[in-house]
């Protein structure tokens, strides 16, 4: 696909997976609009992004919202397909996680996950469709994670959410289709993100012994592999064998992995 001058919104592209999908879209001349709650921080992206244009003609705005409010999200839907002209593709990256015992976790970290994660995805799809369906032409990507594919112990709060995206994209793939609009959700391993780096100062001891058994990928690595799943038009961009090999054969897998989990939890509470 060739992506000089399509319109293209991000949320959550100040930071982690966004931010470098954005750059990398903007280095083959893509037009943006990133959206994230922190203006700083989408200022400090802006100036990232700017810096790998392919054309000084490029257009990138950044927008500040919390998507997980409903007004918010539409209302910045709206603004970012009229500052671009248009909409091709929309990237939702835009997350939260927040690791922790299910026993010990506030009730408003689970409810506030799901409104990030979930409701705000929602939100920005509804936005966006309308505009898509008009156009008869358009690309849906959701980031879910690969605690979309299977629950993680401590991740009570996160994978829910994520478990939720997959159906969302499941259900409105074939729905959308026949009305040219391509759906896809990726599942990312953990990736070297501020959010990994925060969701670090919570883990539960059982859910690092998990979690650590696994290298953290770089967000420019999974940057690539979201455009090369959008260029082969893939529904599951699972990055890696490991995520490859979980999005074919999870259910499969799930008790065995249940097994390698109980026995890594054990030896921790040991």
């Amino acid at each position: 696909m060739n992506f000089n001058q399509k319109n293209i919104i991000i949320t959550g592209g100040s930071s982690g997976i966004g931010k470098a999908t954005a750059q990398l879209l903007a280095s083959l001349g893509a037009n943006l609009t990133i959206i994230a709650r922190n203006q700083t921080t989408l200022d400090q992206a802006r100036k990232e992004i700017d810096a790998v244009k392919l054309s000084q003609n490029q257009k990138v705005f950044t927008l500040s919202a919390d998507i997980s409010i409903r007004e918010e999200a539409e209302n910045v839907m709206e603004t970012g397909i009229n500052l671009l002209g248009g909409v091709d593709i929309l990237i939702l990256s835009a997350g939260m996680a927040y690791p922790g015992y299910f026993r010990e976790l506030p009730i408003e970290i689970f409810e506030q996950t799901m409104a990030v994660n979930y409701w705000g995805s929602f939100y920005c799809i509804r936005g966006i469709l309308s505009k898509m369906i008009e156009q008869k032409y358009g690309k849906i990507i959701i980031i879910s994670s690969g605690a979309g594919l299977i629950g993680i112990y401590g991740y009570t709060a996160y994978s829910p959410t994520k478990f939720a995206l997959r159906g969302l994209a499941e259900s409105l793939r074939g729905e959308l289709k026949p009305l040219g609009i391509q759906v896809s959700i990726v599942y990312p391993p953990d990736t070297n993100t501020p959010q990994l780096i925060a969701e670090n100062k919570t883990k539960p001891p059982e859910t690092k012994a998990i979690t650590g058994t696994v290298k953290p990928w770089e967000p420019e690595d999974i940057a690539q592999a979201i455009i090369q799943g959008i260029n082969k038009n893939k529904f599951a961009i699972a990055p890696g064998l490991e995520m490859k090999i979980l999005n074919y054969f999870h259910s499969l897998l799930f008790p065995l992995l249940n097994r390698y989990f109980d026995h890594l939890i054990k030896r921790i509470k040991s």
